[in-house]
């Protein structure tokens, strides 16, 4: 190595300042000497050149692999099921699972408990709703009708019974006499050579038991007739009882159909009442009507009884300040009059006064009077152009009045059209709700009809199909299925 180094330096040293080679002085490696190095040592060399601290980095990458290997650690502790943790998760997840499969129990009987109480209320329900059917009246009747069955039937066992036990003792006693008199047949043939005492004694036993069979007959015969007048009498006793149900029966029928008629004519009342209670509202809202309309002609003809006195006393006013205007310019061209006269009289008398004065001053008395004149016929102008704009003012005044009139007419007209229309528009509104309640009514009357028809019809299927089911039951039972028919 220290060789090859030196090797190296030389060739460093051998280039010259131009950078051109001296090739004289380089000599051949001589490959004996060159050492051979190994992997480690080439790495060594390597790492110590670049400044790489292997031991650091040794430790850093075993750090990590301990890092890795524990966190595997606690991973795989984590799964062990021998350790406390484990047991206490297992024993988490156990109670869990049961805690799970109770709550499932606990849902699927209570599932179960309301299902069954379901079943129960409609059981219930059925049962009342069946209760509540039987107790009608005609299911009752049907079910009178089927003990009425149940009756006869037994009675007609009891008769068939006695009708059997009389076959049986007659035969019995039949027997008894075939035997007596085979008995009596026998005993005379062996008796035939017995004393007349004893056929007489015989003969008298015979003749007591005659005697006792007809007694015996006799009041067989009674108590048959008992018997026969007992039935009759309880057959007369079921039938009066059936009677007396069948009477009670109609009864009630009666008197359903007098509550039904009674509803039905207090059904009556009540809407008779309702249209009168609607007559009367109608003649009142139409009383209303016309008190409005004639309230409505008195104010419009009370305004316009205070519109013609309005207007008449805008005329008198109007005529009262002409009157004052005439009366007041007449005044006052009487005044000027007056005073132009009173003034004539003062010039002349003043000028008779200054005619014996100077002739001097009479061109300024002539001049004098001209301009007084002058001046009283400015103001007689003057006084002419305030009249006649005087006269122009009331014009437009009565121009204004006329129209501020004729605004309040039309305003009134208008306002009385709008009333008129608004009583119209109403008195429609009436009219179309009073149609719209009359076919509302007429609409639930309808209805309630019809439903009372389907009910009626509904309970008739279900009456007649109960009663079928008892009338085939009945017929099973071989009872008398007369009175169900019924």
């Amino acid at each position: 190595m220290t060789s090859s180094v030196k090797c190296g330096r030389g060739r460093a040293r051998g280039f010259t300042k131009d950078g051109s080679a001296e090739e004289g002085n380089i000599q051949a490696p001589d490959f004996r000497k060159v050492p051979v190095l190994g992997r480690a040592d080439w790495l060594r060399i390597t790492d110590e050149t670049i400044g790489v601290n292997k031991d650091r980095e040794r430790l850093r990458e075993a750090a990590k692999q301990r890092e890795a290997l524990h966190l595997h650690s606690q991973e795989v502790v984590t799964k062990w099921s021998n350790t406390v943790a484990g047991q206490r998760k297992k024993k988490l997840e156990a109670k869990k699972v049961r805690e799970q499969i109770e709550e499932e129990k606990r849902k699927q009987m209570d599932l179960e408990e309301a299902n069954y109480r379901e079943q129960k209320r409609k059981e219930a329900v059925q049962k009342a709703e069946l209760q509540l059917y039987h107790q009608t009246d005609r299911v009752k009747g049907l079910h009178r009708a089927l003990l009425l069955t149940e009756v006869l039937k037994e009675r007609e066992a009891q008769m068939e019974l006695k009708q059997q036990t009389k076959s049986a003792t007659e035969r019995w006693e039949k027997e008894i006499l075939e035997k007596i008199m085979t008995r009596e047949d026998e005993a005379m043939k062996q008796q035939e050579e017995k004393t007349l005492k004893k056929r007489r004694e015989r003969m008298a036993f015979a003749e007591d038991l005659k005697n006792q069979m007809k007694e015996n007959e006799l009041i067989r015969e009674q108590q048959e007739q008992k018997e026969k007048q007992k039935d009759q009498e309880e057959i007369q006793r079921l039938c009066e009882l059936q009677q007396r149900e069948q009477r009670t029966d109609a009864e009630q029928q009666a008197m359903h159909k007098r509550n039904i008629k009674q509803a039905y004519m207090e059904d009556l009342q009540q809407r008779e009442h309702l249209r009168k209670i609607e007559a009367q509202k109608q003649e009142i809202e139409e009383e209303q009507r016309k008190l409005f309309l004639s309230a409505k002609q008195k104010m419009t003809k009370l305004r316009k009884e205070k519109d013609k006195e309005i207007i008449r006393e805008t005329q008198q006013h109007r005529e009262g300040i002409l009157d004052k205007v005439v009366v007041t310019q007449q005044e006052r061209m009487l005044h000027e009059e007056q005073r132009t006269a009173k003034a004539a009289e003062e010039m002349e008398a003043r000028r008779a006064q200054l005619q014996q004065e100077e002739e001097q001053k009479k061109a300024a008395m002539l001049k004098s009077i001209t301009e007084h004149r002058e001046f009283i016929s400015r103001e007689n102008e003057m006084r002419k152009r305030i009249s006649e704009q005087d006269s122009l003012e009331e014009h437009m005044k009565k121009m204004e009045a006329d129209r501020l009139f004729a605004e309040m007419k039309q305003q009134e007209t208008k306002k009385i059209r709008e009333e008129n229309e608004k009583l119209k528009q109403f008195l429609i509104v009436q009219m179309a709700e009073k149609q719209s309640r009359h076919q509302h009514v007429m609409t639930e009357e309808r209805k309630f009809a019809e439903k009372n028809v389907q009910l009626t019809a509904e309970e008739e299927k279900r009456f007649q199909e109960y009663s079928q089911q008892v009338i085939d039951a009945a017929a099973e039972a071989q009872k008398m299925v007369f009175p169900l028919y019924k």
